[in-house]
């Protein structure tokens, strides 16, 4: 008896940590027909979804948040192997023996265990599915003419929570592949140059596939009211604008 209230208390105290952790951090909740989905913006390229008992974390980067305080992850989702992306200190935290890993082969390449998905796959992690999309740069290049994020080695990805599709973008532009996308509920589409999306580039993408729901994100010191503007009239698309420099 006395094991059990012990368990139960150090429970009810981690649970206490992780709700006061969470308390700076901006949240949505979006309807679906499964359940309530639970949106925090972490910040940058940072999120954590929650859905049905189950904690998703994409690309956790521990300068944003104190995850030894955050939920732990169910699923982590990894868009590309940059440190703002890819940071171990933050993946070993919140990750636990349970936690299943999506990243790309070149994340795979830095010693990381989890499971490869490549532009284009499709594969499903406690009901919930997940489809890769190709994430790169045709303008953002670098001075030597590398892309800052070339074709195939980034992805981006649809979660498919109930019947509601979220699309995270990652680190990309318009790409013909985004603009091709349909049944989108609700997206996150970088915007910060060089390395990703003007405003113009955003709302060119938006128009295309009209998601429900806009949420620009990574968009550091970017003035977020161009966008706005730029959308301004096209009722298929609500632009939300939350703490995500």
């Amino acid at each position: 008896m006395f094991e059990k209230t012990l368990s139960a208390c150090a429970i009810l105290i981690c649970l206490a940590n992780s709700s006061s952790a969470l308390e700076g951090f901006e949240k949505d909740v979006v309807k679906t027909s499964g359940g309530d989905l639970a949106i925090t913006f972490i910040g940058h390229g940072t999120l954590m979804f929650s859905f049905r008992g189950k904690t998703i974390h994409i690309d956790p980067w521990s300068r944003l948040a104190d995850y030894a305080k955050l939920p732990k992850a169910d699923i982590v989702l990894l868009t590309h192997d940059h440190p703002d992306h890819l940071d171990r200190a933050a993946l070993k935290l919140v990750s636990t023996e349970k936690t299943a890993l999506i990243l790309t082969q070149e994340c795979r390449n830095q010693g990381l265990e989890g499971t490869v998905m490549k532009n284009g796959d499709t594969t499903a992690v406690s009901g919930i599915g997940i489809e890769a999309v190709p994430a790169y740069n045709v303008v953002g290049i670098r001075p030597d003419g590398r892309p800052f994020h070339p074709r195939g080695s980034g992805n981006g990805y649809i979660m498919t929570f109930g019947g509601t599709r979220v699309y995270v973008a990652g680190d990309t532009e318009n790409t013909p592949e985004m603009k091709r996308l349909r049944r989108i509920d609700v997206a996150f589409l970088p915007m910060n140059l060089p390395y990703t999306m003007t405003p113009e580039m955003v709302a060119d993408a938006a128009l295309a596939f009209k998601p429900k729901i806009l949420y620009p994100y990574h968009f550091g010191e970017t003035d977020t009211s161009r966008l706005v503007d730029l959308l301004k009239g096209n009722p298929a698309v609500e632009v939300r604008i939350r703490n995500m420099k």
